[in-house]
């Protein structure tokens, strides 16, 4: 595979824009490569033109001539190699910034100024680079120092929990405290300090919040970091000021520890409505422990991969300023790229190992030293095994098993059609009364089996354009599923659901099993269960851990305005408002089943006053969960977006209403009430789709009528 693909490859998607331009800078160095060729061109002609004239006068004294000019042309060359191209100048800025600025030295018939305009763009991508970098190198030590100070506060509660009526100033506790400590960076940041940094830090540890109190005075972590590195701080004089620190008072941490009421459960949320306060005291039992053991777990994982991240896209954009000097020097036969290659190995990016007083690399290995003791009762594998969980290996028995399905569920539905018409049921009226009875009762799964297909496709794009959906959506490493897991449990359903229909088609219809028509009335519904039965299953069969997830979410969805509203909770309400034909047919179910129905083998759901009044609550319910989310994101975010969403939901709702009495009423009056209604909800429903979510239509757009980011380039 070429560099340039795998680049674009391994880039992460939320920094795309800030690696280096790699194919920018191949379409200068093509128009210095057409540029070289137009004056290579005449050049040959000439040359052949001579040899023409000059072929009989090819004798020793030519052949001496042209030993002469071999031997010009290489001390030339040797000449060329040795001359200087560039000129690169540091120059600082802001006091501490530092910006490259390279000066090509060649001149401007031979191409220069395109080489200059190369050099231009090369310096620009460099310097984009470097500050990126040092910018997320510091907000990572940044946040080495949060997960610093939350490790110690964990450790202290560990000891409370397990020893509850140990005295403070027992010199035991204060070793294993003291030998316990976190092996970071050292800081000593205030209470000021850390009540800001808190609030910034809520992402990675969402409940976790430690406060200091020391004798010192005030400072940033940032100011912090810097005194210690011009000093030539070491990490053991901080450990012996910590160490300090806990020989005075080694458990008087906790009392600065507040767990914050995130709002992120029914009974916070409520607390949080009466309570000014979103801070409560440590209880110091077992659950509470447990349940910041395990979110401090998390926060170095995820701590551990944005380090790993950083690694490898200062690892890309050195490799690819090396790739693109070498074709420079490949095009243009000039000798630039050692020059250059020493202002970049020399910069930031390519020697913060060196310069900085800590680095990435020695961050993870840290990182990795704690986590392995603290985490994982020092087993490495384990350890190792959580922070870089093995890639997912496809299995050949999914595949194999995708296609078995798919065969077996075109085959059921050709049978199926071959069955309805060898009866000739759809011209008899008989024959379509059952069809209108039978048929609603299998849509559920139609439905069902073509939105798993889409959620396949989608999947399958994802990963082909490296959409980092696992992450996005927040599934547990290495247990989210393929594009052929998803298709293999869609077929799968098609297979099962098809399966029932024809079996219920041949107990109905054949005069020879008249005695099971008991037995073919409760296909539907067994089906149904088994289905739900599947779902509910808390064994580890058939993917548990996706299953728990999506019966998780579903109950976060319900409980919309007790939760916190994420991205897969509004992805999910906002699936289900394009299901409300099935949820209609799932109330069906509850009609023929639950009413008796299904002995008449009629559709006169509608004669139940209980069953009208479900008809119209069942369509309404997708759009109110979304409609709650909406309020509860404003009440959060204090955003007004969320507000014109949340009215657009409670427009699709009266719509919906409307719409439903027509259907039951068949009244002119609710017709026109449906159409203006309906009308309103689907021109601001259509607005907000293609303008809000996938934003297009962008008149100030640098792609016209699109948005200004696009996943998939113009040249797919």
């Amino acid at each position: 595979m070429k560099f340039g693909k795998e680049f674009k490859k391994q880039k992460v998607p939320e920094w795309t824009e800030v690696y280096m331009d790699y194919n920018g800078l191949k379409r200068i160095l093509r128009e210095v490569m057409r540029y070289k060729q137009s004056l290579l061109h005449p050049a040959l002609m000439h040359n052949r033109a001579s040899q023409q004239k000059q072929i009989t006068f090819m004798d020793s004294t030519a052949f001496s001539t042209a030993q002469h000019l071999q031997s010009s042309n290489l001390n030339q060359s040797k000449t060329d190699v040795e001359n200087q191209v560039i000129d690169v100048d540091t120059l600082q800025r802001d006091g501490s910034k530092k910006i490259y600025k390279t000066m090509f030295l060649g001149r401007s018939e031979d191409g220069g100024d395109v080489e200059t305009m190369f050099f231009a763009k090369l310096d620009e991508q460099l310097n984009k680079v470097n500050t990126f970098y040092k910018d997320k190198v510091k907000a990572l030590i940044h946040e080495a120092t949060l997960l610093n100070k939350q490790m110690d506060a964990l450790i202290a509660l560990r000891i409370k929990v397990r020893n509850p009526h140990l005295n403070r100033s027992n010199l035991k506790i204060r070793r294993s405290l003291s030998n316990a400590a976190l092996r970071m960076p050292p800081t000593n940041i205030t209470s000021k300090g850390d009540k800001s940094s808190g609030k910034e830090h809520m992402g990675l540890t969402p409940e976790v919040d430690t406060i200091y109190d020391h004798k010192k005075d005030e400072s940033t972590a940032e100011k912090e970091l810097n005194s210690a590195r011009t000093t030539g701080c070491s990490t053991d004089h901080g450990e012996q000021v910590r160490n300090h620190d806990y020989q005075q008072d080694p458990l008087k941490i906790l009392d600065h520890v507040k767990i914050n009421n995130t709002l992120d459960s029914p009974i916070s949320t409520i607390r949080g409505v009466f309570k000014d306060s979103k801070e409560q005291d440590l209880s110091f039992n077992k659950e509470e422990l447990r349940r910041v053991e395990e979110q401090l777990r998390h926060a170095f994982i995820e701590f551990y991969n944005k380090l790993r991240l950083l690694k490898h896209y200062s690892f890309m954009n050195l490799s690819a300023f090396s790739k693109i000097m070498k074709k420079y020097e490949k095009i243009t036969s000039r000798r630039a790229t050692r020059s250059y290659m020493k202002i970049v190995d020399n910069s930031y990016l390519g020697n913060s190992d060196e310069v900085s007083w800590i680095s990435v690399t020695s961050l993870l290995e840290r990182v990795e030293g704690i986590f392995i003791k603290n985490f994982s009762n020092s087993n490495r594998r384990k350890g190792m095994e959580s922070l870089r969980p093995k890639a997912k290996r496809e299995k050949h028995s999914v595949t194999f098993l995708s296609g078995f399905f798919s065969g077996c569920s075109i085959a059921l539905l050709v049978a199926i059609a071959l069955r309805i018409d060898a009866g000739n049921l759809m011209n008899k009226e008989e024959g379509t009364q059952y069809m209108e009875n039978i048929f609603p009762l299998y849509t559920l799964f139609a439905y069902a089996v073509l939105h798993m297909l889409m959620y396949a496709a989608n999947i399958y794009f994802w990963r082909r354009y490296h959409v980092n959906y696992p992450f996005i959506f927040g599934f547990k490493r290495g247990t989210e599923l393929g594009y052929r897991e998803v298709f293999l449990l869609s077929t799968g359903l098609a297979v099962l659901a098809s399966a029932g229909f024809l079996a219920n088609l041949h107990l109905d219809m054949d005069s020879s099993t008249h005695g099971y028509k008991t037995v073919s009335k409760m296909v539907p519904l067994s089906l149904v269960t088994f289905v739900l039965v599947i779902t509910f299953c808390p064994f580890n069969i058939i993917y548990r851990s996706s299953r728990f997830f999506f019966i998780k979410r579903v109950f976060r969805c319900i409980c919309a305005p007790l939760y916190p509203v994420t991205l897969p909770d509004f992805l999910l309400a906002d699936q289900l408002t394009s299901q409300v034909q099935a949820f209609r047919s799932f109330e069906l179910y509850i009609c023929y089943y639950g009413l008796g129905e299904y002995s008449r083998r009629q559709n006169r759901c509608h004669r139940h006053e209980v069953y009208n009044t479900f008809y119209f609550i069942v369509a309404v319910i997708p759009y109110w969960l979304r409609f709650l989310q909406c309020i509860r994101r404003f009440y959060e975010d204090k955003d007004a977006m969320h507000g014109y969403n949340g009215l657009k939901y409670f427009l699709t709702i009266v719509a919906v209403i409307i719409r439903t009495a027509f259907e039951l009423k068949k009244r002119i009056a609710w017709m026109v009430f449906a159409l203006v209604s309906s009308a309103i909800a689907v021109t601001m429903n259509t607005y907000w789709d293609i303008v809000v979510d996938w934003g297009l239509l962008q008149r100030k757009s640098r792609n016209r009528l699109l948005r200004d980011k696009l996943l998939i380039s113009r040249n797919s």
